[in-house]
């Protein structure tokens, strides 16, 4: 069948259609496949960048001089430009127009990628991460916009957040993959890869997706700057309290300060006309439980490939290429789980679905914590993997459905926006606080170990003994650390199906009938 692109102006107040045919579906779309396809690649490319660099850190630390105080902000400085702009890019993308703003996104993200791969000093470097990330805040609140004004509620929008959600849940674990392939080859290469990937979906955008109506309104500086400034600073303070301790001046000031900012935040969205964040998106029961679950969930999906990526290359003496395939078995799980929770959707009311997830999160995360120096791959982590992808794919499909329920077309940019932003959020802080038990933890280990190494020195043992003992005991000191943070998880994870189960009343017959009437709130 002959297809007829069209790329002239459209009347005022309709949206454009990329493609018309004879048989359009509800929402006047045709080649839904490759429009979902183009959507999640590029979500997958923005996902897939927050792990793509993590095997390649200590290859980026050799070669561009980072001391071991700036090598996280290689990925800090990623995720809190992108947790911290995303309302902003969910916003512009409601009054600009959202597949104008996600080809901006997606273009911007391949010259910053680019630069990234040339990079020869580390403020280079982290300029082109925060580029990224700028970049990402505008194009994955969109994508997930240009699902929702797409495709007609029901099952066909179901399938698209299914497969949307499997793209953002795998994207983390297929960057470990791809990451360590490519660090084999050169570390520059995690950066490159992206470059091809976002011009291609820029070109293809303009003929498969359609445009969005745009809605009135102006764009909330003081908000951006005051939230985005206020994430930064808290993560920085609860990133210093790991080396620096609690009571330390600078870490009580960024956190002090960094909850301050957030406070001013929140006062100026309760009274802007063109906030930020609406409080009408908080305001319904759903939405607000959805996105606190994502808030906890996303701090114990970083932790998890965090310290189970040095655990594996650390601990267990594998390559950094058997490191990224030790993560296959995640994105496979969580994908099939995806699968079944879209199904189960139609069927079942999201909270069930979602609780189950989060119990089973819980019971994969309390697996870590009985990990020993010597435990193996095939009994100590391949069964944790595959039960916490599992989870995963549960929990994603029906809160990334139940987060966008209800909000009105033109709030559903920023709605989604939300949902994306407290993952990001979640993770970082959730990370920085994991991080910080288990530093304290691993000092607390090693203090303790230290008589015996000393006890060792006295009786005479050659300094290669010596050498050795120590790497035992900072492995034993690390592999305790670790543990420590993978039992919080587990609480987390516990807490966040608890909050599920009691508090996502929403049936699923009202998620397959949502989009038909939109609800304007407020």
């Amino acid at each position: 069948m002959s297809e007829e692109v069209i790329n002239a102006d459209p009347p005022e107040g309709r949206p454009v259609d990329a493609v018309t045919t004879k048989e359009p579906n509800a929402h006047g779309h045709r080649n839904l496949g490759i429009a979902l396809a183009l959507i999640c690649m590029a979500q997958l490319m923005v996902v897939l960048d927050g792990t793509i660099v993590n095997i390649a850190l200590p290859h980026i630390k050799n070669e561009l001089g980072f001391s071991d105080a700036t090598l996280p902000w290689v990925v800090n400085a990623y995720a809190l430009a992108f947790g911290g702009l995303l309302l902003l890019g969910g916003r512009i993308g409601d009054i600009v127009g959202r597949r104008k703003v996600f080809v901006f996104g997606v273009v911007l993200f391949g010259v910053a990628s680019f630069v990234g791969g040339i990079a020869q000093s580390e403020s280079v470097l982290l300029a082109s991460r925060i580029l990224q990330g700028v970049a990402a805040a505008a194009a994955s609140p969109n994508a997930l916009a240009l699902i929702t004004t797409t495709f007609p509620a029901g099952k066909e929008r179901n399938r698209a957040m299914a497969v949307y959600a499997a793209m953002s849940g795998a994207g983390a674990a297929i960057g470990l993959i791809l990451g360590g392939a490519l660090t084999e080859a050169d570390w520059r290469w995690t950066f490159f890869i992206n470059t091809p990937i976002g011009l291609l979906v820029a070109v293809a955008a303009f003929r498969y997706l359609g445009e969005s109506e745009r809605q009135t309104g102006k764009f909330d500086l003081p908000g951006a700057v005051t939230g985005t400034a206020g994430l930064t600073s808290l993560v920085y303070g609860l990133t210093n309290a790991a080396t620096d301790g609690w009571g330390d001046r600078w870490t009580l000031t960024f956190i002090l300060g960094g909850l301050a900012l957030l406070a001013i935040f929140l006062i100026i969205e309760a009274r802007s006309r063109h906030a930020l964040m609406p409080f009408r998106i908080l305001a319904n029961r759903t939405r607000g439980v959805s996105f606190f679950v994502m808030l906890i969930v996303g701090a114990a999906m970083f932790s998890m490939f965090y310290f189970l990526g040095i655990f594996v290359q650390s601990i267990m003496g594998y390559s950094a290429i058997k490191t990224g395939l030790a993560f296959l078995p995640f994105s496979v799980g969580i994908v099939i789980a995806a699968q079944v929770a879209s199904t189960l959707v139609a069927r079942m009311d999201p909270r069930w679905i979602s609780g189950a997830g989060g119990v089973l999160v819980a019971a994969g995360m309390f697996g870590f914590s009985r990990l020993e120096v010597d435990s193996s791959y095939l009994t100590s982590l391949l069964p944790y993997i595959l039960v916490l992808s599992f989870g995963m794919g549960l929990i994603f499909v029906p809160l990334t459905l139940t987060a966008v329920s209800g909000v009105a077309a033109e709030d559903s940019g920023v709605g989604s926006a939300v949902l994306n932003t407290v993952q990001q959020i979640g993770g970082a802080v959730g990370l920085a606080l994991l991080g910080t038990i288990s530093t304290s933890a691993i000092k607390d280990k090693f203090t303790e170990l230290a008589p015996g190494l000393q006890k060792a020195a006295e009786s005479g043992q050659s300094p290669e003994q010596l050498k050795q003992l120590e790497g035992q005991f900072t492995a034993l000191a690390t592999t305790h650390g670790f543990t420590r943070a993978f039992i919080w998880s587990a609480f987390l994870a516990l807490g966040a199906a608890v909050i599920t189960l009691v508090g996502l009343s929403i049936k699923h017959k009202d998620l397959a009938t949502d989009g038909q009437s939109p609800v304007h709130m407020g």
